[in-house]
Formats: C-alpha cells, structure tokens, sequence
C-alpha cells in the first residue's frame, strides 16, 4: 500500500506565498515574458454559445494591455447599468492580448456596441438567457513568446511541456494571485483575525511587506498619521490604498476604512491566505514525489467533473487506481479552506490541518466572518492540452513560442515556470 507524505515540516514558513518547488528536472531555456502584451495572449474557451435569445447582451471582448477594472467601467459607461449587471467568467490579465465573453443584463439592444477605447475591441455580440458567471469557462488557450532567449532551445522547451502534457502540471496558485507586493495572503490573514489595524498597516504602512521606494513617502504620512496627504498621494490605479487612505481622513475607524474597500477584494485577499496554504502542501506534495499518486484519507479529484471522492485504504491499494492517476483521469486534492470544502480524512487531514495551524489558525477560524472565502478542494496538478511549440525572429528579436491548453483556475505562468527555470517569471504586478 502506498505510504503517506510526511506533510510539512517546521517550520513551515507559511508567510511565503509562491511555488517553490519543480516538478520537472529539465535544465530551464531562461527569458522573459509579457515584454509586449502581443506575447502573452489568452483566449477563452467558454462554457457555452449563446442562443441569441434573453435579456443578456454577450459580447466577445479583445482587449490589449487592459485591466479588468477598466474593462468594467468601460462596460458600465457605455451601456449606462451597475457593475452587477455585468457577468464574465474570469478576470483576464492586464498585461497581455486577451479574448474573453462579458454579459451585460441589458433588455433593450443599444444603438451601438462598439466600446470608445482603442485597446478594447468588440468581436461579436449575441443574446442569451442567463449571466455569465465566475467559473463560467472550460478553460483558457494561450500563445506566449518567451524574450531573451536562445530560440534554438524551443525543441528542448516543448520536450518539457509534453512531459507536464503527460505527468500533469504542478496546480500551484501563481503571483498574480498575491499582488505585486506578494502579500495579499497577509492582508487575508488579518481580516481572518478581525485585526483591522493591522490590516491597515500592512496595506498602507511602511513597516510590512516590500513596497517600490516611489511609495515610501505616502506610507511613512500614513505611519505618522498624516492620513489626508496619504489619501492625496495614492492614485486611481491604487484603488484599495486610495480608499482605505481616504476614510480615515474622514475620521473612520480602522474597521470601516477596510469595509469601503468592498467586499469583491477582501473575499479576494481571503482567498489569497487559503491559496498560500495550499502552496506549501503542494511544495510537500512535490518533495516526497506524491503529486501523481493518492493515500488513505486523500480525497481523489475527478478531472472531467470536478468532484471529488474518499480514498480508503482498499481503493488504495487498487491497480486500477494507479492506472486512472496515469490517465490523468484524477489526481490528490489539496484544501482551500472555508466553510463548503470537504474534509480529507486520517493523517492527509492532519496534515492540512497543521499547514493551518502554522498560520495560527484553525478551521473555526477559516469558517467564520464575513469575508470567508467560500471552501473548495483543488487539484495539486492540472492537465496540458494542445501543447506545442516553435522557435524564431520577429521584428522584436528572437522568440520561443509555446502554446497549450489550461481548465480555468490555472496558471498559464506556473507551466512556463517549469520551463524557464525562473523564478522571477511573472512580472511584478502581472
């Protein structure tokens, strides 16, 4: 019978959010990414086509070099409505050419559908029944040119992508997820806490996390409690400093100036905590060479449906178990803690349990509050499809381009990380 991973060891160093570990043993080609947005681009792949009949306006959007925000309000301008009209699958990269549908509650057809923004384009528009909904998606497809770097290593780079398209991809949460300060995680934790001074401090402090030094005066006016000309200093682009800046110069409580923020980014850092906790089980998963294999207790993920099931001691031990995990027909799943995940069982639960509590925190903890994330289980590797691969010159300079296939939730970096070799891959704030 399979053995049971040791788990994490002490200390566990739960404050560091990103992969740490590799899968593969290939030597990496190097490079940058995201150099131009024209190389990093991602298409959705949507869960459905609309009908073209319903109150709900599709629109298939390209945007290039665009945040998610801005996409919204742009939305919101043009079709006059709130931003609870709107429905999209998943917030796409800002730094990148992505294609994504965007559903607007909208009863009437407008005059006109065409966006005024010169990097936002409008493909196509239909109708439909219903909103479309975060998660609302297959997958994502991306094409990527990789800089810097010798295009004659392509072959070498997609000999590593196709043995992930074998093995699976380790399902690490990439640095996206933890802001350009890597430190959503923390923000998360203080909320967990209900420590709203903190929360504050870390957000708009000059005694957290690293911050870029063009910061450093605004966050030493907040330190000495000159919260007016913080407030000034922060600008729209730093939507949650600004606001949070903002109230308590209007005499708020550190309670209230966190709760203005919204509900949408603080569920967001939540889930950043649970997400950071899942990346050190997964960095165990990969050291004790236990991302492809399922022990007594795990809770097994189902690929095609995404549920989940026990795994005792006799499926354990089954053959056809190993041939399924071969398959890539199913993998071990790891916690996103909350109050609608399901409990792994024996000593994979106390493993999760003490990746948890070297947080300092139990699952009461996680369960309670207002802005919980809501609970999941995650795979601990992801499928590749489509994978494939070429090197060579454009008007910017040689290029290794690699293109695949990802379910939605996945990280389009975290697979180019296991060939680069680098980790320093995803761009600040990317």
């Amino acid at each position: 019978m399979p053995h049971a991973f040791r788990g994490p060891s002490p200390p566990f160093e739960a404050d560091d959010p990103l992969p740490r570990r590799y899968l593969t043993g290939d030597s990496g080609i190097g490079g940058r990414i995201k150099v131009r947005p024209e190389d990093f681009v991602v298409e959705e792949i949507p869960l459905y086509e609309p009908d073209d009949t319903g109150e709900h306006l599709y629109l298939r959007i390209q945007k290039r070099g665009v945040a998610h925000g801005e996409l919204m309000s742009c939305l919101r301008r043009q079709f006059g409505v709130s931003e609870r009209a709107i429905g999209y699958a998943g917030m796409k990269d800002k730094h990148a050419v992505t294609r994504q549908t965007v559903s607007i509650h909208l009863i009437d057809d407008p005059p006109e559908v065409a966006i005024p923004h010169e990097r936002i384009d409008v493909l196509w528009a239909a109708r439909h029944r219903n909103k479309i909904r975060r998660g609302h998606l297959r997958g994502n497809r991306f094409s990527i040119r990789i800089r810097d770097v010798d295009p004659t290593r392509a072959p070498a780079a997609l000999r590593t992508l196709r043995r992930l398209e074998t093995s699976g991809c380790p399902a690490y949460f990439g640095a996206q997820r933890f802001g350009y300060r890597h430190n959503n995680h923390r923000l998360g934790l203080c909320l967990v806490q209900g420590d709203w001074q903190a929360a504050l401090d870390e957000l708009l402090g000059a005694g957290g996390s690293p911050f870029p030094e063009y910061q450093r005066t605004r966050r030493e006016q907040y330190d000495a409690g000159a919260f007016d000309e913080a407030a000034a200093a922060w600008t729209a682009a730093d939507r949650s400093e600004r606001i949070a800046a903002g109230t308590l110069a209007r005499g708020r409580t550190p309670k209230e100036a966190i709760r203005a923020i919204g509900g949408t980014t603080l569920r967001f850092w939540s889930s950043a905590l649970v997400s950071s906790i899942f990346n050190r089980l997964l960095d165990t998963r990969i050291e004790e060479d236990a991302v492809g294999r399922l022990v007594a207790g795990d809770l097994a993920w189902k690929h095609d449906s995404r549920a989940v099931f026990a795994v005792t001691d006799e499926l354990a031990a089954e053959a056809e178990l190993a041939d399924r995990l071969t398959r890539l027909e199913i993998s071990p799943s790891g916690p996103l803690w909350g109050p609608n995940m399901t409990r792994a069982g024996g000593v994979v639960d106390a493993q999760e349990q003490a990746a948890l509590a070297a947080c300092g925190l139990t699952p009461a903890d996680v369960e309670r509050g207002e802005f919980h994330a809501d609970g999941a289980r995650r795979p601990f590797r992801t499928p590749i499809a489509n994978a494939d691969g070429e090197g060579g010159f454009d008007d910017h300079g040689p290029y290794v381009r690699l293109a695949f296939d990802l379910p939605r939730g996945m990280y389009a970096t975290v697979v180019l990380r296991e060939i680069m070799k680098d980790d320093g891959v995803e761009p600040s704030g990317g």
